[in-house]
């Protein structure tokens, strides 16, 4: 297939092209005529015009200026697409109007990561994601404790969400193909623990020399000392030894609230 536009290596840009993917993303994302979806990343338009046929609203995000002339024309006749460029990163996008109530995304490599972990605070709107992200994220996100993949992305996304759907996506839908495997992951909010932005601080802490004992970590990363670090563990039954990639998600928040 011949593109409109060469993509950009340093943007990551990996445009998606195959339309029979289109069908899984708008399943897992359980697309409703009332929604208003957020798109990070629309590349060639493929996804923006199909979420456009079936939602309220779509806000698309878009780095590249260069795309701006081939999304205008991909996109003409549907006046329900609020087309921005910027970097989706750095924009206000809890100001956006109508308010997203859904991601819905070929979310650039690059800033996937972060864009999940901020959205969930930072966008309360948001009661759905399901974002097509390199395959190695995708399994980080629902990761087990005591796992190679398990994180404070891990822990992070599950005090907030469930998933509730995976599909593996083979690297021809899209141009150029990736040199990784991709996936399809969707997930539901079932709310903020409380004092989240604390509970946040613990989590990313905690992690942030993983192979330290989580005390060691939290004095290292200047959140608390080791002995109160100690302390906290004792109080939720916990060894003072234990690392953080032992603990489940919940045990965070009773971490949180035992080193206040």
């Amino acid at each position: 297939m011949r593109l409109p536009v060469s993509p950009k290596r340093d943007l990551g840009q990996h445009f998606l092209v195959d339309e029979n993917i289109l069908g899984v993303i708008g399943r897992l994302a359980e697309l409703d005529r009332a929604d208003v979806v957020l798109e990070v990343g629309p590349g060639l338009g493929i996804l923006t015009a199909y979420l456009a046929d079936r939602v309220a609203r779509v806000h698309a995000i878009e780095l590249d200026r260069a795309l701006e002339p081939h999304l205008a024309e991909r996109l003409t006749g549907r006046a329900n697409v609020d087309l921005r460029f910027g970097d989706a990163l750095r924009l206000d996008l809890a100001a956006l109007e109508p308010p997203p109530t859904k991601l819905v995304a070929n979310l650039p490599y690059n800033i996937a990561t972060p864009l999940i972990v901020e959205s969930l605070e930072g966008l309360p709107s948001v009661q759905q994601w399901a974002v097509m992200i390199q395959r190695e994220v995708a399994d980080r996100l629902f990761a087990s404790p005591s796992t190679k993949a398990y994180g404070s992305v891990s822990v992070l996304v599950q005090l907030v969400t469930e998933r509730t759907g995976f599909h593996p996506v083979s690297r021809t839908v899209f141009r150029p193909p990736p040199n990784v495997d991709s996936a399809l992951v969707a997930f539901r909010r079932t709310g903020l623990p409380a004092d989240y932005p604390t509970v946040k601080r613990v989590v990313e802490a905690a992690f942030s020399h993983r192979r330290k004992t989580l005390p060691n970590s939290l004095e290292l990363a200047g959140f608390a000392d080791r002995p109160s670090g100690a302390d906290a563990l004792t109080a939720i039954g916990r060894l003072p030894e234990t690392r953080a990639e032992a603990l489940e998600p919940s045990e965070f928040v009773a971490l949180a609230e035992a080193l206040r």
